[in-house]
């Protein structure tokens, strides 16, 4: 998984096997976490349920399946596929907490806003809490879904888990008892890929999905508020094959302060923004939408509001957009950028093409059969045909009746 993030002063990286952070303000020198140097799992703590499909430890190739940020910028956490779950502390320096084991690969991670818990969400559908207090302690069984999750979260109140799966389900659930649902926000068409609660909007959840579509909810009563197909919202699709494809969402972000919502899509080389306003409720508007010289990798706001874009690109992998005056400007002068890149570009230029684009949501989609039509073209067409067997038979009988009523010579009989 390639993507950037930011833990306070601190700009994050992840691709391949590797955490990459760098501070934005000081000279510091960049804190580099390699997985597959990292602690092996221990002999007698393997799985040997081998309940990840057959895949043991061993088969693990240490790539970064997903990272998160607690609250207040002072921990990080990333799982593999070698199925660790690292636990850091990065304020004041960076340190290595502890190395514990999730029972499956994960897909998503999130702290709770009291930074006491840690909800870990895997391919299986299973959520498993991790303490951060005892950061030694295995993993609790929290709830689960009948299909593959693809993100996890919680309100800002801690009130709720909120889960989006595969199946097109967004699931709100008591933190304290999660078998108790709460609602279900319900009208994706394809997997949901994308959650968040942006700021300053605490009782709003934003989603995204393989269906091309953003939505706006109210998660606590599962009413939606409002849909935007970002295809529609396209001003010129970029060639002939792409106005055919639908867009995945792939990330959401929203600035500190609330007022910017960036959505990113897979493979689409423009960044669409929003802005949430509030009226009697709360409405989702387009404001403006960014065109970047090469396609998006990954997004993400910094504490001053700024849009980092991680882009593929050997040249000019990062950039800085800032707002001014209803648009978003690119900041090439910008000195944190300046300060990133150099750190950073080395461990790019190092990353094979195919690692840096690698998407994780295209064989998500689901192909639908169309069984009805073809069994009902079938039916139309054999009584079609039973319908032409039945008039020509009736036509063939007409011939015979007509023949046998048609007078004929008559022979006197002989004496």
């Amino acid at each position: 998984m390639t993507a950037v993030g930011f833990c306070g002063e601190w700009f994050i990286f992840t691709s391949d096997k590797k955490l990459l952070a760098i501070h934005t303000k000081q000279s510091r020198a960049p804190f580099v976490f390699d997985c597959s140097t990292a602690e092996k799992k221990p002999k007698n703590a393997e799985d040997n349920s081998n309940s990840d499909g057959g895949a043991s430890e061993d088969t693990g190739s240490d790539k970064v399946l997903a990272f998160a940020v607690s609250p207040s910028g002072k921990l990080v956490s990333l799982t593999d596929d070698t199925k660790r779950l690292v636990l850091f502390h990065c304020d004041p320096s960076w340190q290595c907490i502890s190395i514990r084991w999730v029972v499956r690969r994960c897909t998503s991670l999130v702290f709770s806003q009291a930074e006491d818990e840690l909800l870990v969400a895997d391919k299986s559908g299973d959520v498993y809490s991790f303490s951060v207090a005892e950061p030694q302690r295995e993993g609790e069984l929290k709830m689960g879904h009948l299909s593959m999750l693809l993100a996890v979260t919680m309100s800002p109140d801690d009130k709720y888990i909120i889960t989006a799966d595969r199946d097109e389900k967004i699931r709100v659930s008591h933190r304290k008892c999660p078998y108790n649902i709460q609602s279900f926000c319900l009208g994706h068409q394809q997997f949901v890929s994308a959650l968040l609660i942006p700021s300053a909007h605490s009782h709003c959840l934003l989603s995204g999905s393989g269906d091309g579509t953003v939505k706006l909810w109210d998660y606590e009563s599962g009413r939606r508020l409002q849909s935007w197909d970002l295809k529609e919202l396209e001003e010129t699709p970029e060639s002939e094959a792409d106005k055919q494809k639908t867009p995945t969402v792939c990330r959401i972000a929203s600035s500190p302060d609330g007022q910017h919502v960036a959505v990113q899509c897979e493979r689409v080389s423009t960044v669409q923004f929003f802005s949430l306003e509030r009226a009697n409720e709360e409405r989702l508007v387009p404001h403006s939408r960014l065109s970047l010289p090469h396609r998006p990798v990954d997004v993400a706001f910094d504490g001053e509001g700024r849009l980092w874009v991680l882009m593929d690109s050997s040249d000019a992998p990062l950039q800085v957009y800032t707002h001014r005056q209803g648009s978003w400007e690119c900041d090439a002068e910008s000195p944190e950028l300046s300060t990133v890149t150099e750190a950073f570009k080395p461990h790019w230029e190092t990353l094979e093409a195919s690692t840096r684009t690698n998407t994780s949501f295209e064989h998500l989609h689901k192909t639908s059969y169309d069984n009805v039509t073809t069994y009902l073209q079938k039916k139309q067409q054999r009584l079609e045909e039973q319908q032409l067997k039945r008039t020509m038979t009736q036509k063939a009988n007409g011939n015979k009746k007509a023949k046998k009523e048609t007078p004929g010579t008559v022979t006197e009989p002989s004496p």
